[in-house]
C-alpha cells in the first residue's frame, strides 16, 4: 500500500528544491502516493508560475492561494487552510523545504495533527534571530522527524542541538540536483543576445531581504554602493517586486533607473536567470540560495550581509562576506576584476544526487524501519562549465 506523501512548496526558493524531489518519489509510484501543495507565498506569474514551467514540475494537486500580507498574518492564513488539506487528505508524511513562511506553517500544523514531518535543508543556522528564516528554520527543525542536511555545518548544529530529536541524515544540495540536470537548457538560453550583454563584461545584483529594502536609509545606502562599484563593472538587477515596491513607496525608483552603470529589470524565469549568473564577472546578493548556486558555477559572490547560514560557500566556495562596508565591498571587486579571486571548489555530495538519497532514505524509514541507519551515498562529482 503506497504512502501518502504531501510535500510542501510556498515561495521561488521553494521551487528548486522540490523539482529533484518531484521526480525522484515519480520513479516509486507503488511506495509514495504524492500530493504537491503550493501555499501560493509567491503567487504572481513572475515569482511563481515561470519557475514551475521552467523547472517542469508538475501542477500543484491543491494551491491554497494565501498570498503577501505581514509575516504573522500569512503565517496565520497558511496554518488555518493547510489544516483543512491535512483533515481531508489526511497524508501520513509532510515534506517540507527550505526556509520560508510556508515551511514553518505546514510543519507546526502536520506536527500538532501527529503527522510525521521530513524537512529538507535542514540544520542550516545564520544565529542572527532579526531574521524570520532563522526563526522558521530553528522552530521546522525541532518539529521534524527526518531532517535532510545539505553541508556538515548542518550537522554540526543538529547534533548539539538538544530540541531537534528527528533523525539526522547528510544527503547534499537538492537546489544543486536542479542546476546540474537543467545545464543543457541553461547553455540554449538566448537571454544574454536578449538583454545586448557580453560574458564577463557585467556583474548581477540580487537584493530584497526585508532588511536591505524595508527603509530608506537601506536603499539610500544600497544606491549609494551600487553607484560606486557599477563606475567600475556594469550591474544588471532584476529586481524582486518587492524591493521594486519599497523603491517607489520611498520615491527613489527613479533615481535607482536613472543610475549610470545599473541596468534594472523584471525578474527571470529560472532558466535564464541561471545563465545570466553564469556567465557574470561577479555577484552580488543577499540570497542564501545564490551563495550555493556560485560556488557551483565557481562566479565569485559578494553575500551583502552581515552572515550567512551556507559557511561551506566561504570555506570551500566562492563566496564571501561583504555586509555594507565600502571599503571591503571596492576591494573585493578590484580583486576579482584583476583575476586575483579564489577559484574555490564544490562541496561533497553537491553531485546532482541528493533528492534520491533522500528517497532512498524515506523508503527505508517508512517501509522498513528495522533496516540499518542509512549512510551517505555516492556521487561523481563535476565541475561544472558554462558559456
Amino acid at each position: 500500500m503506497a504512502i501518502n506523501v504531501m510535500v510542501v512548496a510556498g515561495a521561488r526558493p521553494n521551487f528548486m528544491k522540490i523539482a529533484p524531489l518531484m521526480r525522484a518519489l515519480a520513479q516509486h509510484p507503488d511506495l509514495f502516493e504524492v500530493c504537491l501543495v503550493h501555499t501560493g507565498q509567491h503567487y504572481d506569474v513572475d515569482m511563481s508560475e515561470v519557475f514551475f514551467r521552467d523547472l517542469e514540475i508538475p501542477t500543484p494537486d491543491i494551491n491554497l492561494n494565501v498570498g503577501s500580507d505581514t509575516q504573522a498574518a500569512q503565517t496565520a492564513r497558511i496554518m488555518v487552510e493547510f489544516e483543512r488539506v491535512i483533515l481531508s487528505e489526511q497524508p501520513q508524511l509532510v515534506i517540507v523545504v527550505g526556509d520560508v513562511n510556508s515551511t514553518l506553517a505546514c510543519s507546526l500544523v502536520a506536527s500538532k495533527l501527529g503527522i510525521k514531518v521530513a524537512h529538507i535543508e535542514a540544520g542550516l543556522r545564520s544565529f542572527d534571530r532579526r531574521m524570520p528564516e532563522e526563526i522558521n528554520r530553528v522552530v521546522t527543525d525541532a518539529l521534524s522527524d527526518f531532517l535532510f542536511v545539505s553541508e556538515p555545518s548542518g550537522l554540526q548544529h543538529l547534533q548539539h542541538a538538544a530540541d531537534c530529536p528527528g533523525e539526522i541524515f547528510l544527503v547534499g544540495n537538492l537546489m544543486i540536483d536542479t542546476l546540474l540536470s537543467h545545464l543543457p537548457r541553461i547553455h540554449q538560453s538566448e537571454i544574454l543576445k536578449a538583454l545586448g550583454l557580453t560574458r564577463d563584461r557585467y556583474a548581477v545584483v540580487t537584493l530584497h531581504r526585508p532588511s536591505n529594502v524595508d527603509t530608506r536609509e537601506a536603499l539610500e545606502e544600497i544606491r549609494s554602493l551600487l553607484a560606486d562599484v557599477a563606475y567600475h563593472c556594469p550591474l544588471i538587477y532584476p529586481v524582486h517586486p518587492r524591493a521594486r515596491a519599497q523603491m517607489r513607496s520611498y520615491g527613489l525608483l527613479e533615481a535607482f533607473e536613472q543610475m549610470r552603470g545599473l541596468t534594472m529589470i523584471e525578474p527571470l524565469g529560472y532558466i535564464d536567470f541561471i545563465k545570466l549568473v553564469a556567465n557574470a564577472r561577479f555577484v552580488m546578493t543577499d540570497s542564501g540560495g545564490l551563495q550555493e548556486e556560485t560556488t557551483v558555477l565557481k562566479i565569485p559572490c559578494l553575500t551583502m550581509r552581515e552572515n550567512t547560514e551556507r559557511p561551506i560557500t566561504i570555506t570551500q566556495g566562492t563566496n564571501a562576506l561583504i555586509g555594507w562596508d565600502r571599503a571591503k565591498l571596492l576591494e573585493a571587486v578590484e580583486t576579482i576584476l584583476a583575476g586575483q579571486w579564489k577559484a574555490g571548489g564544490i562541496p561533497s555530495y553537491w553531485d546532482g544526487q541528493a533528492a534520491f538519497r533522500v528517497v532512498q532514505i524515506l523508503r527505508e524509514r517508512l517501509l522498513a524501519s528495522s533496516l540499518p541507519r542509512y549512510e551517505v551515498g555516492h556521487g561523481t562529482l563535476r565541475e561544472v562549465e558554462l558559456s
